[in-house]
């Protein structure tokens, strides 16, 4: 895959997607009750608002030139979870993965459609399995119980209260670090690749992409 394939196909993608997993974490935390994301401008579609240094743009150029997998993050939308009951936690964290399986089958089925419509290009087809991969991928690598993602906010809504502390305190204080020594000693894509590529294949029957 050539390095225009990346810039102007691939990264577009990951914004968009990554733009509305935010959002939907924040328009979900506004149900209820917590408008904290709109009140500092970022429950919005504006990937702009979303920028993390690291997980926006470091992390996606650097997969760019090593070949890494390509994938990264946005700058978390702010949720008061003090306010939140456990299982509203849990549903604000799940909302952005669901957001981005929702996406993921919403672009399936117009590649589907387009393709028995006989109308199918080469380009737009691999907007559509880009869009397919990457949303599915990242809802996958947000799901990792491993703070600060949010499969750690599915978890703890589901320990019990001291399970959960003793979770929170002791990973929170180094789970980033965690997930930056998973990125890069491939011990991540490790664990969830198999997944990954189920669900592609479950998306999109019949295609393998090779992820």
């Amino acid at each position: 895959m050539n390095l225009l394939t990346k810039i102007f196909i691939q990264y577009p993608i990951l914004l968009f997607a990554i733009t509305l997993h935010e959002y939907a974490h924040g328009k979900i935390a506004e149900y209820f009750g917590d408008d904290t994301a709109r009140i500092m401008g970022r429950l919005s579609l504006n990937p702009l608002v979303h920028v993390d240094l690291i997980g926006t743009v470091l992390l996606p150029f650097l997969a760019m030139l090593t070949g890494i997998p390509f994938f990264g993050w946005a700058k978390p939308v702010p949720v008061n979870m003090f306010i939140m009951k456990r299982f509203q936690v849990m549903l604000i964290g799940l909302a952005g993965p669901l957001s981005n399986f929702l996406c993921a089958g919403i672009f399936s089925l117009i590649y589907h459609l387009l393709n028995i419509a006989n109308i199918q290009t080469y380009q737009g087809s691999l907007i559509f399995l880009y869009a397919v991969a990457i949303n599915i991928t990242l809802a996958v690598f947000n799901l990792v119980p491993v703070p600060p993602l949010d499969g750690s906010k599915v978890l703890v809504s589901l320990l019990p209260y001291e399970l959960a502390n003793y979770y929170e305190n002791f990973l929170g204080r180094y789970g980033f670090f965690i997930i930056i020594f998973l990125l890069y000693s491939g011990g991540l894509w490790f664990i969830i690749s198999p997944v990954v590529n189920f669900l592609i294949q479950l998306f999109l029957p019949n295609y393998y992409m090779g992820l």
